[in-house]
């Protein structure tokens, strides 16, 4: 890869960009902004939201190209924060299946561009835009693009053992790193999927591709990559999966893979 200069770069941004809670550091702004003047599609690739993720572009000093948000349900033209397309799904057997197995389970849909909709708080959520309390019976008003769970009678260990080889009426869902959450998109759509999609509108060859991640959700888009990078900080079959292993994102892993063309 080192020969190839990437044209398509996807980067997670929790774990990979910055660390949960931190801002980027000036390094890893710096070298995204390069590769942004030298040509490159730096396509910030994550689980959040279309509002959660304009922060971050904000920060980044990125004002114009593609995001794919929530896990890439969500293709947003970041110059007018605007989405292409959104990929929905009817969350309401979805719901019912989930209620059933976690009666105190907090869920939460997303209103794109607007806010959450939630039956409750849940940790670490961000308060950007609309956040309206609702029942269950609520969240499926409209078809959305991401359905959460949050479970806090459990632990991420108890959550996925629960779950087991449960499907979700035409969803698929993935959990989180360390606490017990899970987030479900529409049947099929992933980072890779939604990227597979995009190298093919912009015309990049697949050998121009790289992708950077750390999280579950990172899999699909690691996969789908000309080259693959897990942070080291990721998790073990995201390592498993990666052509390589970056520095953790306290030691701005991201942009010493980068460095390497920009």
């Amino acid at each position: 890869m080192d020969a190839v200069r990437p044209e398509l770069i996807a980067l997670d941004v929790d774990g990979t960009l910055l660390d949960t809670g931190s801002p980027a550091t000036p390094r890893v702004r710096a070298v995204v902004r390069s590769a942004v003047a030298a040509g490159a599609h730096v396509v910030v690739t994550t689980g959040r939201t279309l509002l959660a993720t304009r922060v971050v572009l904000e920060e980044l000093g990125v004002a114009e190209g593609h995001a794919l948000c929530s896990n890439g349900a969500v293709h947003v033209d970041i110059a007018t924060w605007r989405p292409h397309v959104t990929h929905t799904f009817d969350p309401v057997p979805s719901v019912a299946v989930l209620r059933s197995l976690f009666p105190d389970m907090v869920l939460s849909v997303e209103k794109v561009g607007i806010g959450t909709w939630a039956t409750g708080y849940y940790p670490g959520s961000f308060r950007l835009g609309e956040f309206r309390f609702v029942e269950d019976s609520d969240l499926g008003l409209e078809p959305t693009t991401r359905l959460n769970g949050w479970w806090p009678g459990g632990s991420l260990t108890e959550m996925v053992a629960v779950l087991g080889e449960v499907r979700l009426p035409g969803a698929g869902w993935v959990h989180g790193e360390y606490e017990p959450w899970l987030v479900a998109s529409k049947q099929g759509v992933s980072k890779g999927w939604a990227l597979e999609r995009l190298r093919a509108q912009l015309g990049i060859p697949h050998a121009a591709t790289l992708a950077v991640g750390d999280g579950y959700n990172d899999i699909e888009m690691l996969s789908w990559a000309a080259h693959s990078v897990a942070m080291g900080n990721a998790v073990e079959p995201v390592k498993a999966i990666a052509d390589e292993i970056a520095p953790d994102v306290t030691a701005d892993g991201v942009a010493e893979v980068l460095e390497r063309w920009f």
